[in-house]
């Protein structure tokens, strides 16, 4: 198969008294859809996936289906430590017209690169969807070794990873031993233009709800070879990019969309809560 590639959006979830607003979810899918993104990724973390709800997990999944209308490709953010529960949402999630799930590594509980390997290789051979794999140690307090995911490479329906490793080392390695059909999305957005300079694929960036289309196209300059265009398109945006990890995400890019007008909200679920006055005059003045 051909590897993933692109600008891929982890879609924010717009929340209004405390309820999924599926009319603002509906205009956010509808403007970010033209803009050249290669697919989305709902129920991720910048879309808020520990505070949804059980009965949520799937309505989110049926409405997403429904607003994108078979337009772009969609990876449902389905993870966890407990394998099993797991396996009982992957049989919700194959009701509907996806591509596959993002699937982050095991949290707390930290299984060694076995456990890793046997976890995936579960979910892997319980459904035949696609399946990206998360890594994020700073989250999950466990890193996945590069041996592992080359391992775990080799089954049919694992076709990429999330990069967030936190080791440039490791990630040049990645990139330059992974097999043809493995793809290496960063999920580090100020990484971005590396991850693709070294050969990479693309990312899964929240900061992409920002400025789509510059992101779009320096994908599309270092595909014609083109990185003076690439680095150039690059340096107007990299500065804002610290500006919406400064806190928590994703509350500095909800606080951006709602200035937008594209959700009617920037509310989000605890623990998570509204950004600093200081941090919304630095946007103010960026947008």
């Amino acid at each position: 198969m051909n590897r993933l590639k692109g600008v891929w959006l982890p879609i924010v979830t717009p929340f209004s008294d405390n309820e999924i607003d599926y009319k603002s979810y509906k205009k956010l899918i509808d403007f970010y859809t033209p803009k050249g993104i290669s697919g989305l990724i709902p129920n991720g973390t910048t879309g808020e996936c520990p505070t949804i709800e059980d009965y949520e997990f799937e309505e989110l999944l049926e409405k997403t289906v429904e607003f994108n209308n078979n337009r772009l490709p969609i990876y449902y953010g389905l993870g966890g430590n407990n394998t099993n529960k797991i396996l009982k949402q992957l049989k919700i999630v194959e009701k509907y017209k996806i591509d596959g799930i993002l699937s982050v590594s095991p949290y707390y509980s930290r299984p060694d690169q076995n456990g890793i390997y046997e976890h995936f290789k579960t979910i892997s051979e319980s459904t035949y969807l696609n399946i990206i794999i998360y890594n994020i140690p700073y989250r999950t307090g466990r890193n996945i070794e590069n041996d592992t995911l080359f391992k775990l490479a080799e089954l049919d329906n694992i076709v990429g990873v999330k990069d967030s490793c936190g080791n440039i080392n490791q990630t040049m390695d990645l990139i330059f031993n992974r097999p043809d059909n493995f793809s290496v999305l960063t999920g580090e957005d100020i990484l971005f233009y590396l991850n693709l300079a070294l050969g990479g694929d693309g990312g899964i960036l929240a900061s992409s709800h920002l400025e789509t289309e510059k992101f779009v196209s320096i994908i599309d300059s270092i595909d014609k070879n083109d990185q003076k265009a690439a680095l150039a398109t690059w340096t107007t945006i990299e500065k804002f990019i610290p500006l919406l990890f400064k806190e928590p995400n994703p509350a500095p890019i909800k606080y951006y969309l709602a200035k937008k007008g594209l959700i009617n909200s920037a509310e989000l679920r605890l623990p998570l809560t509204g950004i600093s006055d200081n941090l919304k005059r630095e946007l103010d003045k960026y947008l």
